[in-house]
């Protein structure tokens, strides 16, 4: 479990070049927000959009773009007739700020579902948790100004135990917090039965290899499916 959670903090990466751009790489650079895997649709951009808000588990650090886990959302979506269009706006090492000073500029496009995953970093750093909290309450208040109308999911993440029990415990407990207090649907941890186990990451022991993404995404599609069939009728 130490070693899950553990992983699971620092899944994030990079933390430390958020506030560095000129030596940003091209995994920290601006999220496109342009339809994904929609080449061969002849109603490109014309679906409803799901935007996925995260860090580098979301913009999919060190795999292809393609098999990402949002990405791999969208081939799913395809094959089962469900007609939403990804669309990934994660970005490696962002803190909940760094979500919140982008967010009018990632919210201009209109969205029927919107998926926020961040806060990790924020425990990396060891930012207090009720900051943490605040910073993410207002993205969830930002969010239900702008789209009244998307239904938003907040991911469940973890602290790593060396920060202390009553940390970990304080920042599990955020999340679920958060949701009730902002009437938002909770998914459950993103890296559950990946983080910590070698043969479902990549070399560095954090960011999961396309084995373990495609267990994130299929974590995501068992939580969210029903929700997502619901908001197109099918």
């Amino acid at each position: 479990m130490a070693a899950l959670l553990a992983a699971a903090m620092t899944a994030c990466g990079n933390g430390t070049k958020e506030n560095k751009p000129t030596t940003q790489s091209a995994a920290d650079a601006a999220p496109s927000v342009a339809p994904v895997d929609t080449a061969r649709d002849s109603a490109k951009g014309t679906r409803p959009a799901i935007v996925f808000l995260g860090t580098s588990l979301t913009a999919g650090l060190g795999l292809d773009p393609d098999s990402a886990y949002p990405q791999l959302l969208q081939r799913k979506l395809d094959s089962t007739g469900v007609p939403l269009e990804v669309v990934n706006a994660g970005v490696s090492g962002e803190t909940a700020a760094g979500l919140l000073r982008r967010l009018d500029w990632v919210l201009k496009r209109p969205a029927s579902v919107i998926v926020v995953e961040t806060g990790a970093n924020d425990a990396l750093r060891g930012q207090p948790v009720d900051a943490t909290k605040a910073t993410i309450g207002n993205i969830l208040d930002r969010i239900a100004q702008e789209q009244p109308r998307a239904r938003v999911f907040l991911v469940q993440m973890e602290a790593p135990t060396n920060l202390g029990a009553r940390y970990t415990k304080a920042f599990h407990a955020m999340y679920p917090a958060l949701a009730t207090e902002h009437h938002v649907t909770l998914l459950p941890f993103l890296l559950d039965r990946v983080a910590g186990v070698p043969s479902l990451n990549q070399a560095d022991g954090i960011h999961p290899n396309d084995k373990g993404e495609h267990m994130v995404a299929e974590n995501v599609w068992r939580a969210m499916e029903g929700e997502l069939r619901r908001q197109v009728g099918r």
